[in-house]
């Protein structure tokens, strides 16, 4: 529900909210339903409901107790801007993050539309960093609805990376995520869609962060582009 994290751009998760539903091509193997599914057959009360959309609110003050900065990713199991995630539970978990504010929250959608819906009453704090996911080209209007936003620090999450995304529109982006799929099922990422991104980074002067080849063997795969690993972050306002 909230621990430290695995995930290479970020340092521990909190999940006042678990469960989705699959919306794209990048949801087909999706790693949270499979862990949670995996906890309910462990019986860990917290996903009693397995992936179905849940609201745990006896978490919602957790990053108020932790007092060490970090980097927070929230919901990794679910997505905050899903349609049975009420509006005033969006509010609360807002309200947390804003009074955490030694914190940096990292929240992460592929429900853009109603993000951009939204975006007009949520109050967009320097340490709330706003991303949408996007897969393959099809779904690069989460862009458009990105940068619409008041957030602060606007980043591109692009895994699982499974089709080419060229003249990607880098206007208002602080930072870019690359990831392979991993897993029993994963799909192959061209190295050419990764070096061409890469580039379209590093000519628009955006960060540029490649966590991983994936594939079923995601550690042994690696993370190395072209000899070197590329961690670059945004500059926090």
């Amino acid at each position: 529900m909230a621990q430290l994290s695995k995930i290479e751009w970020t340092s521990s998760t909190w999940n006042p909210i678990t469960g989705c539903s699959k919306i794209s091509p990048g949801c087909a193997n999706c790693y949270a339903e499979r862990m949670a599914k995996r906890l309910k057959a462990m019986d860990n009360p917290s996903y009693a409901n397995g992936f179905e959309v849940t609201l745990h609110e006896r978490i919602l003050d957790y990053p108020l107790k932790w007092k060490k900065p970090q980097m927070i990713f929230v919901n990794s199991m679910s997505d905050l801007f899903h349609k049975k995630v009420p509006v005033g539970f969006i509010d609360k978990i807002f309200d947390v993050m804003c009074r955490a504010e030694w914190h940096q929250f990292q929240l992460l959608t592929k429900r853009s539309g109603r993000m951009q819906k939204l975006n007009s009453r949520l109050p967009w704090r320097s340490n709330i960093w706003m991303g949408v996911s996007i897969e393959n080209e099809d779904y690069t209007y989460r862009i458009e609805h990105l940068v619409k936003t008041n957030a602060k620090i606007k980043f591109l999450s692009l895994e699982p990376l499974i089709g080419p995304l060229q003249n990607l529109n880098l206007d208002g982006i602080d930072w870019v995520i690359v990831g392979g799929e991993s897993g029993p099922k994963a799909r192959p990422m061209n190295p050419e869609w990764v070096v061409d991104i890469r580039d379209q980074c590093l000519k628009a002067g955006v960060p540029f962060f490649f966590k991983q080849w994936g594939g079923v063997n995601k550690k042994k795969a690696g993370r190395i582009l072209e000899d070197k690993t590329w961690d670059q972050m945004p500059v926090c306002v």
